[in-house]
């Protein structure tokens, strides 16, 4: 079955692995990308994705920029260390010639679920401010989604950001604690399966093989990322994608271990990003910070290698 989905991105290395991913693939219909500051500022975020859909040769898909900055407190600042200066590992790119959508990303989210009402998944792989303001616009979106699969949070594992937070998260906390507290199917791909999931060396060779264009971008962006990781972890080979790992899930859900918990989004100190999941004992205590809140499907762990095989396949036509 294909799904339509809108990816909320902040391209971002593995943002691209993403999308190109969701664009090759016979199991979705991408009827819309959605920018967001987060791995690099919105302009250079924005940029990306408008040149993920000329490459990947869809220029009739819409591009919508969204949110500059979280809702309430200055942003912990982009990572281009990580991603490079370009958020694609500093690979020539020519400027991108698709027009933006007039629409902001909040109300572009909205209108494109309007227009397929119970069709539409939305796939955020960056900080959630977008999300949270299309919500607290509209207050029926919720009910017109079909699902939203989130790629951030760490339920059971430490932050990759800070001590306590992911990153997705700890740049908007106060959005995140939104999206996770409303009353719609969400899932959660975090760092509890996205650390475990790397593609190495030969598979990263198989993707950068294949000549299309967005592999030939792949191929010059993934080394930089390639080399954050190499250089940081040691005895690590390759990279994590950790958004590809939400496609993945979508794809292949048999493939993952999960719970089912309301979630709440720490605000303060060293854990500020950080999600933590309901426990019985204090789930009934008066007063729990998780009472009303619906459950939410975390993705605990899974089987990493059937994973990373499933995103390679998906990215390279099943030849790999």
């Amino acid at each position: 079955m294909t799904r339509k989905i809108i990816i909320d991105t902040d391209p971002g290395v593995d943002d691209a692995i993403a999308v190109f991913m969701a664009f090759a693939s016979s199991g979705f219909d991408v009827v819309g990308l959605t920018s967001i500051y987060g791995n690099l500022p919105i302009d250079i975020t924005t940029d990306n994705a408008r040149r993920f859909v000329e490459l990947a040769g869809r220029p009739d898909v819409p591009v919508a920029r969204g949110a500059d900055r979280p809702l309430v407190v200055d942003d912990i600042g982009p990572v281009p260390f990580i991603h490079g200066d370009n958020g694609l590992g500093n690979a020539e790119l020519s400027d991108p010639t698709v027009e933006l959508s007039a629409l902001h990303a909040a109300e572009f989210i909205y209108q494109t679920a309007l227009a397929f009402p119970g069709e539409v998944t939305l796939v955020p792989v960056g900080p959630l401010t977008n999300i949270a303001l299309a919500v607290r616009l509209h207050p029926d979106l919720p009910g017109l989604l079909d699902e939203v699969v989130v790629m951030g949070g760490n339920a059971y594992s430490p932050g990759n950001a800070s001590p306590g937070g992911e990153a997705n998260m700890l740049h908007d906390p106060e959005a995140a604690d939104i999206v996770l507290g409303e009353d719609w199917p969400l899932t959660m791909v975090g760092l509890d399966i996205t650390n475990a999931v790397s593609l190495d060396h030969a598979q990263l060779a198989a993707i950068s093989a294949v000549d299309l264009p967005p592999n030939k971008l792949l191929a010059a962006a993934m080394p930089f990322y390639q080399r954050f990781y190499e250089d940081n972890l040691e005895g690590f080979e390759g990279l994590c994608p950790h958004d590809a790992v939400a496609l993945a899930y979508m794809l292949r859900p048999d493939l993952f271990e999960t719970v089912k918990k309301p979630l709440r989004v720490e605000m303060q100190g060293m854990g500020r990003g950080k999600t933590w999941p309901a426990d019985p004992y204090h789930l009934s205590q008066p007063g729990s910070p998780w009472a009303g809140r619906p459950e939410v499907t975390i993705c605990t762990g899974g089987d990493a290698v059937a994973i990373s095989e499933l995103i390679v396949a998906e990215l390279t036509g099943g030849t790999a």
